[in-house]
């Protein structure tokens, strides 16, 4: 079974193989009965002040026996600013914005309920998601694209593809603990661009100071965190080879294949 927002998501995730469930951020008898006999939970729902699946479901699923693992999707974000230097799962958390800081109370939930009943749990800090739809080419095509320059400023991405094998794998391995899932190399991101652009064949936009370009309160947030995430741990622990282990490589092949629209 799968949750969305919108009735009008049904059939793609029938399409998927899962059973659609409408979740509006309360529980209901559906969602319940899901629960009751679910063995791998994955919870993708970004948390506000509170987390929505455990103020909704949280007494159903202290009430399964059934749970065997489960998968909680959270941010690098939560690192903070590590001023450039590479972090691993080890590494201190320093968030900065808000939504981290309620990532990083979100993670402490679910240990906690994860000890509660015995049950392995995983929690993937994922990077900057880019996939189908949601690219750089999509950008260009859209008139967005940008080429913002902070000296410095490197950021980490992940194809979508990798986080599904990702979750494939840990599910198999019932795998616990922590996990950054992020490519290989940190770059800046007007490097990204630039690229995208050659590929395409079209000229890029000038560069753009970061310091006095006009961006929204979000947008100029992102660029208060910089560190070089390191992935070791998912090669090492979950055997995970990533298809996309940089964005040249994933941005030839999503080009050459005509996978970005």
């Amino acid at each position: 079974s799968g949750t969305t927002r919108s009735a009008a998501r049904f059939e793609a995730l029938r399409s998927a193989g899962m059973e659609p469930l409408l979740f509006d951020g309360t529980g209901n008898a559906d969602l319940e009965a899901a629960v009751s006999t679910a063995t791998h939970l994955l919870v993708t729902i970004a948390p506000g002040s509170h987390d929505p699946v455990l103020t909704a479901l949280g007494e159903a699923l202290r009430r399964t026996r059934n749970l065997q693992w489960i998968c909680y999707l959270s941010t690098v974000g939560v690192y903070g600013d590590h001023q450039g230097a590479w972090v691993d799962e080890e590494s201190e958390c320093r968030p900065v914005s808000v939504r981290s800081q309620e990532r990083i109370a979100a993670e402490t939930l679910w240990k906690n309920l994860a000890g509660e009943l015995s049950v392995p749990l995983a929690i993937y800090r994922l990077s900057g998601i880019y996939g189908p739809s949601r690219n750089a080419f999509v950008n260009i095509v859209k008139g967005t694209s940008r080429r913002l320059v902070k000296p410095g400023q490197v950021f980490n991405r992940i194809h979508r593809h990798d986080i599904g094998e990702a979750v494939r794998l840990g599910a198999a391995l019932k795998a616990g603990g922590i996990f950054n899932i992020t490519d290989d190399e940190p770059a800046p991101p007007q490097d990204v661009v630039s690229f995208a652009h050659q590929l395409q064949g079209s000229v890029p936009p000038p560069e753009q100071d970061f310091d006095t370009a006009e961006l929204s309160p979000m947008a100029r947030s992102f660029y208060g965190e910089n560190k070089r995430v390191s992935n070791a741990r998912s090669k090492r622990v979950l055997g995970l080879e990533y298809a996309y282990p940089d964005y040249r490589t994933a941005l030839t092949r999503m080009w050459n294949e005509n996978d970005w629209r």
